[in-house]
């Protein structure tokens, strides 16, 4: 009896409130403080030296380090322009709070993270990726004009093996491909008697 008072009075607390944060306030005993996404969420652009030290506090950055993204209208605000380090190009032997990601808790992200991850081309080696694409093209066409050089040279060897014509039973099928039977010559094509 006293679970069902319990939940009589639970759902009419839910029935009674009207904004979500209120039903937190009622189930939790205190509302829930902070680190959501609206607290990350990127504020107006630091002009004074003031905003742009509590800039850098907020994303745990030193003074010396921080340099939001320049204020052209792409509403990044006071984001921090960290460099693009991918997580190919982090040390995979440091022990990362989380390793799967190669980051650790509480390090601002890159604004451009989703495409900084392992299953993503790696910013660290476009320009060696470069390089290398023209080395594996040129090897690849290199490869490919020896075989059709070859092909062209060798073209009037004959290339595949001598073959023996089909043999059919039955005197090679002389009447069943509408030969005349008084015409029939036998073919032996083996014998079992031995060679003179």
């Amino acid at each position: 009896m006293a679970s069902f008072r319990s939940f009589n009075r639970a759902v009419s607390a839910f029935r009674s409130v009207s904004s979500v944060n209120q039903i937190r306030k009622i189930h939790i005993g205190r509302p829930l403080a902070a680190y959501w996404n609206h607290d990350w969420q990127p504020e107006k652009f630091p002009e004074t030296p003031e905003e742009r030290a509590r800039a850098a506090k907020k994303y745990g950055l030193r003074l010396e380090d921080y340099e939001p993204y320049p204020n052209d209208g792409t509403g990044l605000g006071d984001y921090p322009k960290l460099p693009p380090v991918s997580a190919e190009g982090r040390d995979p032997y440091m022990n990362w709070d989380m390793p799967e990601l190669k980051r650790n808790f509480g390090e601002p992200m890159h604004a451009e993270s989703n495409w900084l991850t392992e299953d993503r081309m790696s910013p660290d080696v476009i320009d060696n990726l470069r390089h290398s694409l023209k080395v594996q093209a040129l090897v690849f066409f290199g490869i490919l004009g020896g075989v059709a050089l070859a092909a062209y040279l060798t073209s009037s060897i004959v290339l595949h093996p001598a073959v023996m014509p089909k043999q059919y039973p039955f005197n090679n099928l002389h009447i069943e491909r509408g030969g005349d039977a008084a015409d029939v010559k036998p073919v032996v094509h083996y014998t079992f008697e031995p060679a003179e």
